[in-house]
């Protein structure tokens, strides 16, 4: 994927690599095809909640062409880490949370924190975890004060192990604004609406979303 944004990036994506945008007070960005492949594209948006002291900085935008990676348990599969730590990898994004990308062959243990809670997001595959299969698609909340996971797998899976510490503040989402009170979100309505500086402007060919006031 080609990826633009109102920062003036332009960022080709390639398999196992990383986009990391923050918003701050507003940003916009288009993805585009770039028609240099066959099949189906697959990929991952992940949407970090930023806490009150961080999330009114300035906009930006990271890309990451190399991801480390692990084998798990001697052969069992591997884990590329696409933010924060896993021991003993720590990824090139820095936050204080963990997302990893699993590859599992066979049955695995992973190492948690026991003060982080935990989702599992099954992409392809079949995987268990306490005896409860977990639906491809569908988040499965692990909860906090694990140590270690143990991962049924019942056939070759792929897998988003997402973790962090439990998230106090309030948020709010309409579409794709983010805020804490409804009146941030219809501030940033009404940004959009007007085509302010606010969210900057995308050297795209892809036409802008129109968005419905928020009810």
């Amino acid at each position: 994927m080609l990826h633009r944004d109102s920062l003036g990036s332009e960022q080709v994506i390639r398999p196992g690599q990383l986009n990391l945008m923050t918003a701050g007070g507003g940003v916009s960005h288009a993805e585009e095809a770039t028609g240099h492949y066959r099949g189906t594209l697959e990929g991952i948006q992940l949407w970090v909640a930023l806490p009150e002291a961080t999330r009114h900085g300035p906009a930006a935008f990271e890309h990451h062409t190399e991801l480390p990676r692990a084998e798990l348990n001697g052969g069992a599969g591997t884990a590329t880490v696409l933010v924060g730590d896993f021991r003993p990898l720590s990824g090139p994004a820095r936050h204080p949370l963990v997302g990893v990308d699993l590859d599992l062959r066979s049955p695995a243990t992973v190492p948690l924190r026991t003060s982080f809670e935990y989702a599992l997001v099954v992409l392809t595959g079949a995987l268990a975890v306490d005896g409860k299969p977990l639906v491809p698609g569908r988040l499965g909340y692990l909860g906090e004060g694990r140590g270690e996971l143990r991962l049924d797998v019942r056939e070759p899976a792929r897998a988003l192990l997402l973790g962090g510490k439990p998230f106090e503040e309030p948020i709010l989402m309409w579409w794709n604004f983010v805020g804490r009170t409804r009146e941030e979100i219809d501030a940033a309505h009404a940004s959009w609406a007007a085509r302010d500086d606010r969210f900057g402007r995308v050297r795209s060919a892809l036409p802008r979303i129109p968005v419905a006031a928020p009810h």
